[in-house]
């Protein structure tokens, strides 16, 4: 029998979900999420958004040693995302239903051994299928962090779990191609590329053994079968948007990347028709119109989408630029990126403090704090190409980054303020699709405009270009961040 904690529920009486499905009230405190349990979670929550970045290093290396090719390339990025994106409000689903615990542990033992599969491919193709497989246990998981800190925490420990997890997921995606320079650089017993992949295999084995004793079972008081339609219907949806996106340019655009953006609004019609008629008959379905009924949820998301775009175009198109453009090595790349980690992480440290006093305008002070830094990168390219250093980096990446960490800890907090704790899968599943796609999107749409400038004149311009375009997203998240509730519990 597993417990499940929730906002209303005493220590004294928690409701229980037994595995069939039947509920009963027991006289034992509802599981709670301690130090080590949140610490492993977090870790759980790092490993997906690190694998995501990590290869934007590696790419040119593994060019070299496997003969990929352009189109194979983006395959190993793009396999690995649409699987990930694809799956991910799936498995928040099945972490309500089967319980979020076993599925955190089976979704990182998968990811694991995915991640050494990753690692020993022999050539392109078989990397690419391991990406994909990665993604798919990545979905898994990662669901299980934000509902279990949900469903196991509450009042100031939740809040101060929910910006923690909020510092570790934009940590985790700069740090990736951090960390990716250094091991390729590092060539760990000849490994070169590889070793980016097999550092995930240790990290999961202990990972594995602290989830066993430390993270609390937690499941849906009232688990709902598995929406099969709304399933196929969302992973068609996102599958006809974001494969075009990220193949066509580097496929020279053919015929069915068109027809596959042709059926994405049939695609994304049907799945939202029906969603909306399983909720108003009483079922379940994957994505509960309903829940978008849900005021912080639905403004959160929608800031969630141009922040995640913007971040997820930049860190591409950022190491695609010094690498290729500047010639640095994978090292000096990745360390270009340490004052951007540095300033998010102290930013989203402080961030519960900074919304006790001053609410969700924290949220737009960021915004223009990063709208600030990204005008300062923007300049720099504009002023020093081709003689633009590291150096002459940092101050744009120090204040982009503290105001990249303002906001998207505090949007975490936003989007699941309200959410109740039996649907936490399911909104969590909801906030790290959303999250997800839109990284995606940005590596698709700001990555193809880069690389279209850069195809026919200046990689410096090109680069100043894309610099100003994902401003103007930047615009619009301090736009909408004003309708956000001003208050988030």
């Amino acid at each position: 029998m597993s417990t499940t904690a929730s906002p209303s529920s005493s220590p004294a009486a928690s409701p229980a979900t037994h595995a069939g499905g039947a509920s009963a009230v027991v006289d034992h405190p509802a599981p709670a999420l301690g130090p080590l349990g949140l610490f492993t979670v977090l870790l759980g929550a790092a490993l997906p958004l690190v694998d995501f970045f990590i290869v934007n290093v590696a790419l040119p290396t593994i060019d070299h040693d496997l003969a990929a090719g352009p189109a194979m390339l983006e395959l190993v990025v793009a396999g690995y995302g649409l699987a990930y994106a694809v799956l991910l409000v799936l498995g928040g689903r099945l972490g309500d239903l089967f319980g979020r615990r076993r599925l955190f542990l089976a979704g990182m033992a998968a990811f694991g051994a995915t991640s050494l599969a990753c690692g020993l491919a022999p050539d392109a193709w078989t990397l690419v299928g391991a990406r994909v497989a990665q993604g798919a246990a990545a979905a898994l998981m990662l669901p299980q962090v934000l509902a279990t800190i949900h469903s196991s925490t509450e009042g100031t420990r939740r809040a101060k779990a929910l910006s923690l997890y909020g510092a570790t997921a934009g940590l985790a995606m700069v740090a990736g191609q951090i960390l990716g320079g250094v091991l390729v650089a590092a060539d760990v017993w000849g490994s070169g590329w590889r070793a980016i992949f097999l550092v995930n295999v240790p990290v999961v084995v202990a990972g594995l053994l602290l989830a066993v004793r430390n993270v609390p079972e937690t499941r849906s008081e009232r688990p709902a079968p598995v929406d099969v339609a709304g399933t196929l219907l969302l992973g068609l949806a996102l599958l006809t948007l974001l494969a075009p996106l990220t193949e066509g340019r580097a496929a020279g655009w053919p015929l069915w990347t068109w027809i596959a953006l042709g059926i994405f609004p049939f695609a994304a019609g049907a799945f939202w028709w029906v969603e909306l008629r399983a909720d108003r008959r009483g079922r379940t379905p994957l994505v509960p119109p309903s829940l978008l009924s849900l005021v912080p949820l639905r403004r959160g998301l929608a800031l969630v989408v141009p922040f995640s775009i913007g971040f997820g175009g930049f860190m591409f198109v950022i190491a695609v630029a010094l690498q290729q453009g500047l010639r640095m090595s994978a090292v000096v790349s990745g360390l270009a990126l340490v004052p951007m980690a540095v300033a998010f992480f102290g930013a989203s440290l402080a961030g519960p403090r900074l919304v006790r006093r001053w609410g969700t305008r924290v949220v737009t002070a960021g915004g223009l704090v990063q709208g600030l830094g990204i005008a300062l990168l923007a300049l720099a390219a504009w002023r020093s190409w081709p003689d633009l250093s590291a150096w002459s980096l940092l101050p744009g990446m120090a204040v982009a980054g503290l105001g990249q960490g303002l906001q998207l800890p505090v949007l975490f907090r936003v989007v699941l303020s309200e959410v109740p704790a039996d649907r936490a899968g399911v909104g969590s599943g909801v906030m790290v699709t959303t999250q997800q796609s839109a990284l995606a999107l940005g590596v698709a749409t700001l990555g193809s405009l880069f690389l279209s400038l850069a195809a026919t004149g200046s990689m410096g311009t090109a680069l100043t270009v894309t610099l100003l375009v994902q401003l103007a997203a930047v615009a619009l998240t301090v736009a909408l961040s004003l309708r956000l509730p001003r208050v988030v519990s």
